[in-house]
């Protein structure tokens, strides 16, 4: 039987930590930022994680 393929778009965006949880980075920074402030752009570089719901999604997209 064939193995489960990763989904390789989720795989360039999202990364697991070693507790087991996903991390995410931010949207809203790629462009315009000439607007936000300083600190709303510099707290958009930092990552998160994702929250419960998209988690059980994910988690069968990437291993």
């Amino acid at each position: 039987m064939g193995k489960m393929k990763t989904h390789r778009a989720s795989a360039k965006r999202f990364k697991r930590t070693g507790s087991g949880k996903i991390k995410r980075y931010t949207a809203f920074k790629g462009h315009l930022t000439g607007k936000k402030s300083a600190k709303r752009v510099r707290s958009l570089r930092k990552s998160q994680t994702v929250s419960k719901g998209d988690q059980r999604r994910i988690d069968h997209m990437i291993p």
